[in-house]
C-alpha cells in the first residue's frame, strides 16, 4: 500500500486541494471542507502531581470527495518559545496500523495510505502528551483548590485538543477523564457514566450528540457542588459552582435561566442541547458559552443575583441558538454570534423587565459603539480576511450588531422580523451560516430588498448624523422639515425615519415615516394646526446623533 511521506508533497497537494475548490488564502485558515469531522472522543489523565496531561483522541471523518490524501488538525507543537509547554504525539493510528505523519508548525498531518474514495468514513486515534500553554487552565481557584477548565475561545483549542480547529467544521463530541476521586468533571452534554475506580481515581465519560464547533467543546473538573434546578421540555438545568459557594451559587442561578430558555424556544425554535448547565469557574473572564454547558468567572457567585451578572447569563443563553446552534463559517461573520446574542439578551430583558430596561440597554449599547467609533473610524462589522484573532470580537460586533438587528426590526416590522428570524434559525439550526444566508432570509420573509441597508451598516464603516429644523408654515399649513446628514467620515445611509407631530389638543402625536435617502432632504406634511414640538425617531429605531430644532 503506497504512503506519501514527504512533507513538501503534501503541503503542495494540500494547497492544491483548497484551491481547486475555490478556497483562496485570503483567508488565513485552510478551510476544506470535503473533510468533515464527525465526531471527536477525548481521554484525558489528570493528576494532582503535574500539569501534563496524557490524551488520547479519536476523530471519525468522513471524506466527502474522492482524491483527498491527507487529513490537516491543529494541535499546537511543544516549543522553547512556550516555555517547553504545548504538546508532543506519541503515535496516530487508524484501523490498528501506525500511520505517517508531521506535527510541525502547530499542525497535525496525517499522511492517508491511500486517496480517499467518496464518502469514506475513517476513524483516526492520536495519543499525545504535554503542558497545554493555555487553552486548559490548569491551577488553582480562589479558594485555593486545584483545578482544571478550558478556555478554548476563538482558536486556542487547538493547545490540548488535536481538531480542525474552526467554526466551519461542527462535530459531536465526548470527553472521557481519569483523575483522583475528589474530583467532578463536567462537559457538553450528558453524563453516560461516573465509576469510582479502585485506585482513588474516577472516570467520567460525557457524550455531546449533537453538532457544534470546536470552541465550544467545554471541560470543568474541581470540587462542585452540582444542583438539579429543574427541567425544560424534558431537559435538565443544572448549577455547578465550587462547593465552598453551593449556598451562594445555587441561589444566583436559579433565576432567569428557565425564563429565558422559554422565551427563546418560543420566539424562535427549540433549543438543540440535551441540558443547560450554568458552571463557576476560572477560566472565564465574564461568561463562555459553550454548548449545553456555560462557563462563569469566579465573580459571578455573589449570592445577590447581581443585575450584570443576571445579564451575562441571559446573553450566554441566547448563544446556545445563535453562535452555537446557528455558527458563522468563517470568523470574519462573528457578529452572527455576538451581535445576536446581545440583541436577543436585550429583548428577553425588554420582555420579562419591562421597555424602560431595553431602552436602557439600547442606550448603553449607543455609548459603547460611539466609544469605539472615536479610536476606530474605519472599523465595519463584517471583517474582512481577519488574520488576527486577538481582534475577533469588539464593542461594536456586540452593540451595533445588536443595533444593526434592531433598526432591522424597525425597517421591516416586529411580525416580520420573528419570521425571518425563525425562518433562518430553521434552516440553519446545528449549522453554519454566513451574513448573505441572513440576508437572504430576511429579504424572503419581508419582500424587500435589504442589500442596501446591510451593506451601509454592517461592510462599511461610519457613523450616522443629522442636522436639521422644521417650521411651520400658517397659511399653506405645512410643517417643512429640513434634514441633513453631517458625517464627515465619507458614510452615506439611506434610511426611512420616524418623525413625531405633537400638537396641543392630542394625546397621542401624529406620526409619519420619511425615507431619508439623499445628504440633504426636505419634507412637507400637512396639518391642522402648529405642533407644540417635533421628535425625530421618537420610538428609538435609528442609531444615531441628531441635532434638531425648531427654525427660527
Amino acid at each position: 500500500m503506497k504512503h506519501w511521506n514527504t512533507q513538501s508533497f503534501l503541503w503542495m497537494i494540500l494547497i492544491g486541494i483548497c484551491s481547486q475548490n475555490g478556497f483562496s488564502f485570503t483567508d488565513p485558515y485552510p478551510k476544506n471542507p470535503n473533510i468533515d469531522a464527525i465526531n471527536y472522543r477525548f481521554e484525558f489523565s489528570f493528576s494532582d502531581e503535574t500539569d501534563e496531561i496524557s490524551g488520547k483522541t479519536t476523530v471519525d471523518v468522513r471524506f466527502l470527495t474522492e482524491g483527498t490524501v491527507a487529513l490537516r488538525l491543529d494541535l499546537i507543537n511543544k516549543s522553547s518559545k512556550l516555555e517547553g509547554k504545548g504538546m508532543v504525539v506519541v503515535s496516530v493510528k487508524s484501523n490498528g496500523e501506525a500511520m505517517d505523519l508531521t506535527h510541525e508548525n502547530d499542525v497535525l498531518l496525517i499522511t492517508l495510505p491511500s486517496p480517499s474514495v467518496k464518502d469514506q468514513r475513517s476513524q483516526f486515534t492520536i495519543t499525545y502528551q504535554g503542558i497545554p500553554a493555555t487553552g486548559l487552565i490548569i491551577g488553582d481557584n480562589k479558594y485555593g483548590d486545584r483545578t482544571f477548565f478550558s478556555d478554548n475561545w476563538p482558536n486556542k483549542g487547538r493547545n490540548w485538543l488535536p481538531t480542525i480547529d474552526h467554526p466551519y467544521d461542527k462535530a459531536t463530541c465526548e470527553f472521557i477523564v481519569t483523575a483522583p476521586n475528589h474530583y467532578q468533571v463536567v462537559s457538553n452534554g450528558l453524563l453516560v457514566e461516573e465509576t469510582d475506580l479502585a485506585d482513588s481515581k474516577r472516570f467520567t465519560h460525557w457524550k455531546q450528540s449533537v453538532p457544534i464547533a470546536s470552541w465550544l467543546y467545554v471541560l470543568g473538573v474541581a470540587k462542585f457542588a452540582m444542583q438539579h434546578v429543574d427541567d425544560f421540555n424534558g431537559k435538565a438545568i443544572q448549577t455547578w459552582v465550587y462547593y465552598q459557594d453551593r449556598d451562594a451559587g445555587f441561589y444566583d442561578f436559579a433565576v432567569p435561566t428557565k425564563k429565558a430558555l422559554e422565551y427563546y424556544s418560543s420566539y424562535i425554535g427549540p433549543f438543540s442541547y440535551e441540558k443547560l448547565a450554568n458552571i463557576q469557574s476560572n477560566s472565564a473572564a465574564g461568561g463562555m458559552e459553550a454548548a449545553s454547558a456555560i462557563l462563569y468567572a469566579e465573580g459571578s457567585v455573589s449570592g445577590k443575583r447581581n443585575i450584570g451578572w443576571r445579564d451575562v447569563i441571559i446573553h450566554e443563553i441566547a448563544h446556545q441558538w445563535f453562535g452555537n446552534s446557528v455558527t458563522e463559517y468563517d470568523w470574519d461573520d462573528v457578529w452572527l454570534s455576538e451581535g445576536f446574542a446581545t440583541y436577543f439578551e436585550f429583548l428577553f430583558i425588554g420582555h420579562e423587565y419591562g421597555r424602560d430596561e431595553f431602552l436602557e440597554a439600547l442606550k448603553y449599547g449607543k455609548k459603547r459603539v460611539d466609544g469605539f467609533y472615536l479610536e476606530n473610524p474605519n472599523y465595519s462589522v463584517v471583517h474582512d480576511d481577519l488574520k488576527d484573532m486577538s481582534k475577533v470580537t469588539s464593542s461594536n460586533t456586540y452593540y451595533k450588531g445588536a443595533w444593526v438587528l434592531h433598526m432591522l426590526r424597525g425597517v421591516v416590522g416586529t411580525d416580520i422580523f420573528w419570521k425571518g428570524v425563525r425562518s433562518y434559525y430553521k434552516k440553519y439550526k446545528d449549522s453554519n451560516a454566513t451574513t448573505a444566508d441572513f440576508l437572504r432570509e430576511m429579504e424572503e420573509a419581508s419582500n424587500m430588498d435589504l442589500a442596501t441597508f446591510f451593506d451601509q451598516w454592517l461592510y462599511k464603516p461610519g457613523t450616522l448624523k443629522y442636522e436639521g429644523t422644521w417650521k411651520y408654515d400658517m397659511q399653506k399649513k405645512e410643517v417643512m422639515i429640513a434634514l441633513d446628514q453631517i458625517q464627515n467620515d465619507g458614510s452615506f445611509f439611506k434610511m426611512p425615519l420616524e418623525v413625531a407631530f405633537y400638537f396641543e389638543d392630542q394625546e397621542k402625536p401624529q406620526i409619519e415615516l420619511f425615507q431619508v435617502d439623499k445628504k440633504s432632504n426636505i419634507f412637507t406634511i400637512s396639518v391642522d394646526s402648529e405642533p407644540k414640538s417635533v421628535i425625530l425617531d421618537p420610538n428609538v429605531w435609528v442609531l444615531m446623533d441628531a441635532n434638531f430644532k425648531k427654525s427660527e
